[in-house]
């Protein structure tokens, strides 16, 4: 097997750790002597070995002398765990193959610089594209301190998110809807506005195998959300934040009794400022954010400049209507050279539905220090 498919073995045992991880990146590691695995790991939830730990662990055989696959460039500091730098190198490997550098200020090129001080043969960038693309939430976070916020909606083919009643159950069908839980288990947190709450009664949750539930944040302005809606109900056993401007004691009081986190934050054209907003979900060490609101919501978060990724899914159906509701409301722009630009979509199939999958291009990078 050649070096990039060792590597792309790793990517697959990354993978694995979706969920689990988060703030730290998905990292997954093999280790081969002739043409065989002896050893192999991922990090496996946050605050546990790390990938290359775990794959020596693993080893079946003395390591020393071997290769080794990791998709991101190995750790050289001190944190929930030792360096990985240091067991690499006890280990006696004499390659050391990566997908991914590193852009976290505490090593960013230091790990490979410490396995190559050792006598360590080094070479980077194998399957680089498919390491990167693991960790855009990672290197967005740590270059940032703001979550990585991904806008998905779903439509049918003429646009609109609802019918002229309101209805929106289902739009797409049972394996998109999968699909979307699958990213709901990827993101530390989901983001609804208090019409949507108040509309359908969500509970956010994440429906998977072995489920990962995020944080569930309502923009909730005037603190309206419901004692008896299904968000408060579960407070206390999927964290719920409620994001407000407006002080209401007495109702703040009986979130928290009920284990809701009320967040006070500034106000922006009279609803909650959404880079405020985004600032204190860093500090929280929340690194990502799914944003599943509703059309003035998705505007707000568009305008904001904190949207990095776009997931549409179409449905092939037609509601029509001028009032039926579409995916982004708010005021829009006023000319077509002040659109928001996207890059060409990554599509995808979900039964008889289609995911256009796009990036933003120059996403503003809303930082703690912004």
């Amino acid at each position: 097997m050649t070096d990039s498919e060792w590597m792309l073995r790793a990517v697959s045992l990354a993978e694995r750790g979706i969920g689990f991880v988060n703030p730290n990146p998905l990292v997954g590691c093999v280790i081969v002597r002739d043409g065989r695995i002896i050893g192999e790991g991922w990090h496996e939830r946050y605050g546990g070995l790390h990938a290359e730990r775990n794959a020596l662990k693993n080893c079946t055989e003395d390591p020393r002398g071997a290769v080794m696959y990791v998709t991101l460039e190995p750790c050289c500091h001190y944190g929930k765990n030792p360096p990985c730098t240091e067991a690499v190198i006890a280990a006696g490997i004499s390659r050391v193959v990566v997908g991914s550098d590193d852009p976290n200020p505490l090593v960013a090129g230091k790990g490979l610089q410490q396995l190559r001080d050792a006598g360590i043969a080094v070479e980077t960038g194998i399957c680089k594209a498919e390491c990167d693309k693991l960790n855009r939430i990672f290197f967005h976070y740590i270059t940032t301190g703001a979550p990585y916020c991904i806008l998905k909606t779903a439509m049918t083919a003429d646009g609109k998110t609802a019918t002229r009643t309101g209805k929106s159950q289902w739009i797409t069908g049972e394996a998109a809807r999968r699909h979307v839980h699958e990213t709901r288990k990827r993101t530390a947190a989901i983001l609804c506005g208090i019409g949507t709450v108040l509309a359908d009664d969500p509970m956010l949750n994440c429906r998977t195998d072995n489920p990962s539930h995020p944080v569930r944040i309502v923009c909730d302005t005037h603190l309206r959300i419901p004692l008896t809606s299904k968000l408060v109900q579960t407070a206390q056993e999927i964290p719920v934040i409620a994001a407000a401007c407006e002080t209401n004691p007495e109702k703040q009081k009986q979130l928290e009794d009920a284990g809701v986190q009320v967040l006070m934050l500034p106000s922006e054209n009279g609803h909650v400022s959404l880079n405020a907003l985004m600032q204190e979900l860093g500090k929280m060490h929340l690194d990502s954010v799914l944003i599943e609101g509703g059309a003035e919501l998705h505007e707000a978060a568009l305008r904001a400049g904190i949207v990095q990724q776009v997931q549409i899914y179409i449905a092939p159906k037609i509601f029509g209507g001028r009032d039926a509701k579409t995916a982004v409301g708010g005021i829009g722009v006023a000319a077509v050279a002040e659109a928001y630009q996207l890059s060409a979509p990554e599509i995808s199939r979900f039964g008889d539905d289609i995911l256009l999958d796009y990036t933003v291009k120059g996403a503003a990078a809303c930082s703690q220090e912004s």
